[in-house]
């Protein structure tokens, strides 16, 4: 009698492996091999700029068409080249990116207060709005150069974050960081940049700040490719029609638009 419940388990047992083997072929995913192919291809340091969880995350979207070949930003075009083929695409650009403060800052800009709390732009821009009379001025606090991963960022001597765009990868950490959403993401080859957000009135923001934008509309009358409008009381170039002439550096009266480009600024 004891051999029963013994042949029955065993009976149960065969029943369910043959289950879960059948199981295993009817719902097996089948995975491409061109994702290994391409997750190859990448960095592999899994930095997140692409917006996916890693390169292998990456390498699956760009496999199933979800994403674009050439969003991998530290591999530059060789890497976005080599993925495209992969996929048997061909002909795929790449432009390159870098992050840019969009403040010019201590230097400038006018103290209004005394700030003596934890050192974090976040918890600043909360207490009173910081210690300058703008409120959308750089609090130098470095919650940005604490968040790159890459040393991608410095200090000026005045206390502004500098980004040196020969480490940084555009991943976007110290963008999120910014409690004042002053740092964007910049193709490399647009260098002409308005350096301001505060969008009080002219004669105001004048006040708190000698080289904000006053709303004069100077550049966007002058901008011979109409690349230049407003937001609100801030100029706003279009770096897709903008040509670099350099013109709207050369009349704006507060200095708010900067030139980049090597031997300019």
């Amino acid at each position: 009698m004891w051999l029963y419940p013994l042949v029955s388990l065993g009976l149960f047992g065969a029943v369910f492996g043959a289950g879960l083997a059948y199981a295993s072929k009817k719902f097996a995913v089948v995975v491409d091999p061109r994702v290994e192919e391409v997750t190859k291809a990448l960095p592999g340091i899994n930095c997140g700029a692409c917006g996916y969880p890693g390169c292998a995350g990456y390498a699956a979207a760009v496999v199933a068409g979800h994403a674009p070949p050439n969003k991998c930003v530290p591999g530059g075009a060789e890497t976005a080249r080599n993925v495209a083929r992969l996929i048997g695409l061909e002909g795929v650009s790449f432009e390159r990116k870098t992050a840019f403060v969009r403040c010019q800052g201590a230097p400038t800009a006018v103290r209004s207060a005394a700030y003596s709390g934890p050192r974090t732009c976040t918890l600043a821009a909360l207490v009173g709005g910081g210690p300058f009379a703008c409120t959308q001025a750089c609090l130098m606090m470095g919650d940005c150069f604490r968040a790159c991963p890459y040393d991608a960022i410095s200090w000026q001597a005045d206390g502004l974050p500098v980004i040196l765009e020969d480490k940084c990868i555009a991943c976007g950490k110290c963008v999120a960081a910014c409690p004042r959403e002053l740092i964007i993401l910049r193709p490399d080859t647009k260098q002409v940049m308005v350096t301001c957000r505060n969008q009080d009135k002219g004669a105001v923001a004048r006040k708190k700040c000698t080289t904000a934008c006053i709303a004069c509309t100077k550049c966007v009358q002058t901008c011979p490719v109409q690349a230049i409008g407003m937001e609100g009381n801030v100029a706003a170039i279009d770096t897709a029609k903008c040509i670099l002439c350099g013109q709207c550096v050369d009349v704006c009266p507060t200095k708010a638009i900067t030139d980049h480009r090597p031997g300019r600024n």
